[in-house]
């Protein structure tokens, strides 16, 4: 009989091969579903791709848009709110949950990750945790956030920010890690933002 080790060298049932090897197929399927999406990003027209994107099984509210060049990880985990909208070139990561809100303005080249691995482990293991950001959020170009993190309502994060832990409420946060460097002074936010920039 033939035996079958995985990466590490351990040795595998046949029920954990029949497991790796479905789990393997699923993987190859959502592959291609995200090159679709990327091909997708480059339609100039946000209802066209907003259609695509709700039929990959991402949620988008009315009036939220999506700009050219977003790309994702498992559309079926994000959820995006009301009158939100997303800048160019983010990345959204949907292995977890990644919730966010209504009336959100995500700029530019953001990227959002649930996902990451363990480096103390021996396998290497990937972590899943959510990430919430909840309404009239401002998130500014560049900013990278990571797993298991929830950015409160009305919370600004300044471009090139690195957000590792929990924003409170109407903070303003900014560095690498991101920390306070201010407060919203509006505590009650009731704008809706612009329409999304046609052809974008």
């Amino acid at each position: 009989m033939i035996e079958v080790s995985d990466k590490m060298g351990n040795k595998l049932s046949m029920s954990e091969i029949k497991k790796k090897s479905v789990n393997r197929i699923v993987n190859v399927l959502l592959d291609f579903e995200l090159m679709l999406l990327r091909w997708v990003s480059h339609i100039p027209f946000h209802n066209v791709r907003i259609l695509f994107y709700r039929l990959s099984g991402l949620k988008i509210g009315r009036g939220s848009s999506v700009h050219m060049w977003c790309n994702f990880f498992n559309p079926k985990g994000i959820e995006i709110g009301e009158g939100t909208i997303i800048g160019d070139h983010a990345f959204l990561d949907g292995r977890a949950l990644l919730k966010i809100g209504n009336h959100v303005d995500i700029a530019s080249r953001v990227m959002i990750y649930n996902s990451e691995h363990n480096v103390h482990s021996d396998d290497f293991h990937a972590i899943e945790e959510p990430v919430i950001i909840k309404d009239y959020v401002f998130i500014g170009p560049g900013v990278i956030i990571q797993p298991g993190v929830t950015i409160g309502k009305g919370a600004v994060v300044a471009a090139g920010a690195v957000v590792a832990k929990d924003v409170n409420d109407f903070t303003m946060v900014g560095g690498v890690p991101a920390q306070k460097i201010g407060e919203r002074q509006n505590k009650n936010p009731h704008y809706k933002l612009g329409r999304a920039r046609l052809f974008q």
